[in-house]
């Protein structure tokens, strides 16, 4: 393991991989568009605070423009909607016979895989509670579900070394031959998360509201019948539980899903997504379009109704642009449209 493994991102996701692997003495490159953040890191380093660990750790760090050299290994960690832009600017690095490993939230292993070859696409599925705070700092405010896998659901050499890799930071990272699984999985709880950010309050305060729960639960079904359509069998994860909202599945069980995800937020420094922070915080674009509205385009596809996925990506921009605020009037924007 000479070589540095390249983080693509040194954000919430991407940097905590990286203060961790170069602490314990896996040699790290990390790229980031924030010039502020790439020189903290390299120089004072970056400090991680939180209920979980606390430690600084000099990581190096350099703007896109300012790298030089390939790489086997690249673990890509922006948002999702800026991984075309990113992947253009990674590929002349990323070596012939290197792969990429998405470790982002949505379907981005497609469009990996589109640019830079199936072969050379690794998937991640994370669902640790991080939030970048400002240059050279990231709050860790959970552990979370870890999952690494091939794409085509095989298992090689690299597979397992990435395994091992993200054991360093996470002793209880799962090895996978169906990393599809927990990737649906994960936009069925993503969801209900973007719903969360149409107001300003926590992530559990949304969970344990009955009147937001028809909601809640109706995004979840929509996603998991979309998933079914596509012929996956989403896995469970820190409290979500996919069958609970696939097709023939009691009200009762959804309702005990929220509930888990409420009790496992609760315990948590990062009350409110980062969609929130996005919304409310950087006052930036969030992922809406990449995950939201690509399971709406999919689930289309397959003539799979999804009235409230699409409602949902229409309230987000309309946050996003100014026409309305985050309030619980506007998260029943949705319950209006259940009837």
């Amino acid at each position: 393991m000479a070589e540095p493994i390249l983080i693509w991102g040194a954000g919430a996701i991407g940097g905590i991989l990286g203060a961790y692997w170069a602490r314990a003495g896996v040699p790290v490159q990390m790229v980031d568009i924030v010039v502020e953040h790439a020189e903290a890191c390299s120089a004072e380093g970056l400090t991680i605070t939180g209920p979980v660990e606390e430690f600084r750790q000099v990581v190096p760090c350099v703007t896109p423009d300012r790298l030089s050299g390939t790489y086997g290994r690249i673990v890509l960690a922006v948002k999702a909607q800026a991984t075309p832009q990113a992947m253009v600017q990674l590929l002349p690095h990323l070596a012939p016979d290197g792969f990429v490993l998405s470790a982002q939230n949505g379907l981005n292993e497609r469009v990996i895989a589109d640019l830079a070859g199936a072969e050379r696409t690794m998937g991640a599925f994370v669902n640790y509670g991080a939030d970048w705070i400002g240059p050279g700092r990231i709050l860790f405010g959970n552990r979370g579900a870890v999952v690494v896998g091939e794409i085509d659901g095989s298992m090689r050499a690299r597979t397992r070394e990435m395994h091992a890799l993200l054991q360093i930071f996470e002793p209880d990272a799962v090895l996978t031959e169906d990393i599809w699984a927990y990737l649906w999985g994960k936009l069925g709880y993503g969801a209900m998360l973007f719903a969360t950010a149409l107001t300003p309050d926590s992530m559990t305060a949304n969970f344990v509201d009955p009147a937001r729960g028809p909601a809640l639960m109706g995004l979840a079904r929509e996603v998991m019948r979309t998933a079914v359509a596509e012929g996956v069998n989403p896995k469970p994860f820190n409290g979500f539980d996919p069958a609970a909202f696939l097709p023939g599945a009691s009200d009762a069980a959804a309702l005990q899903s929220l509930a888990d995800l409420a009790e496992f937020n609760a315990k948590t420094a990062k009350t409110h997504t980062g969609i929130y922070r996005d919304l409310a915080v950087r006052k930036r674009k969030t992922e809406v379009d990449p995950q939201v509205g690509a399971v709406a385009e999919i689930a289309a596809g397959h003539n799979v109704q999804a009235p409230l996925l699409n409602r949902l990506v229409d309230l987000i921009h309309d946050i996003e642009e100014g026409r309305r605020e985050m309030s619980q009037e506007t998260f029943h924007e949705l319950t209006k449209v259940i009837g």
